[in-house]
């Protein structure tokens, strides 16, 4: 696992503040204490008025208790105020715990139809990106929250429907040129059980994890261990599938050849990111350009 989230939100629920309190300190201890993920992050509860006191004293409970680098996610955001509430919020815990200007950053997810878009028809999310004063890190798509709250039947919520395809596509086109990284939600089909019922969830999370990346989200949520060896496998063989094709259209534009396909700077850049991405993943080990050549032209 490389990216993980400790959920104090939806996949924890409603505790009473002891219960809370104590599993916020167990699980920093336990990130502490053993082999953690090169990148770690928790997920407090919405800033909305029924959470807010609890996100708040989890937050800074975990910074109490947790002194290595984390990314906080924000779920159920409706809208830039409480984007800029918790930009006023990380900055006072800085001061409190004397960190630098701007140390706390966090993500922000995208459940709710109105933080994509505005009754006037404003692209609400690139709002809330201007409200996090470069604090945020990313932009993650919740399904089944965002779906629900569309009016879309709990049998079809899903990554591929036309509801979340429209939202990662408005997000996807605010989020371009600022930095911030794009993630995809989950799927809740499990690959556990009957042996057919376990190649069946596979199979489901395969296409959805390959659909993601050629649409250009390459960061997912997955919610059970059984789901990542096909994350992996969905990602290397994306990278794996088109890397030749990939070199060989950068070196053609690089010779100024043109081979049947007239490339432009805008794709040499995008060539260049996907022979990247793939080195950094650890799909790719040579790609015919060494990494600073490569890092020149993106």
């Amino acid at each position: 696992m490389e990216d993980l989230r400790v959920d104090f939100e939806d996949g924890y629920g409603v505790r009473d503040d002891d219960q809370e309190d104590a599993a916020v300190k167990q699980a920093a201890a336990a990130l502490l204490d053993g082999p953690r993920p090169p990148f770690v992050g928790i997920r407090v509860k919405s800033l909305e008025a029924p959470t807010r006191r609890r996100a708040l004293r989890t937050l800074d409970l975990w910074l109490s208790l947790y002194p290595e680098p984390f990314v906080v996610t924000l779920p159920k955001v409706s809208g830039p105020d409480q984007v800029a509430a918790m930009v006023t919020l990380c900055q006072r815990l800085e001061d409190a715990y004397g960190l630098g200007a701007g140390a706390l950053r966090f993500e922000i997810q995208i459940e709710l139809p109105a933080a994509v878009l505005g009754a006037d028809g404003t692209a609400t999310v690139a709002r809330l990106i201007s409200a996090a004063d470069g604090r945020c890190t990313g932009l993650h798509y919740g399904t089944y929250d965002y779906s629900a709250a569309a009016g879309v039947a709990a049998a079809y919520q899903s990554m591929d429907h036309p509801v979340a395809d429209h939202a990662k596509a408005v997000i996807q086109a605010a989020a371009a040129g600022t930095g911030v990284r794009l993630s995809d939600g989950s799927t809740n089909i499990l690959p556990v059980g009957s042996d057919v019922a376990v190649h069946d969830g596979w199979a489901l999370h395969y296409r959805l994890v390959r659909r993601s990346l050629e649409r250009g989200f390459y960061q997912g949520w997955d919610l059970h261990p059984a789901q990542l060896p096909t994350r992996f496998a969905a990602t290397y063989a994306f990278f794996a599938d088109g890397v030749d094709a990939a070199a060989l259209r950068l070196r053609r534009y690089l010779e100024r050849q043109s081979g049947g396909i007239l490339d432009e700077p805008a794709t040499a850049r995008a060539l260049a990111g996907y022979l990247l991405r793939g080195l950094d993943c650890g799909a790719l080990d040579t790609v015919g350009f060494t990494r600073e050549q490569l890092t020149a032209l993106t």
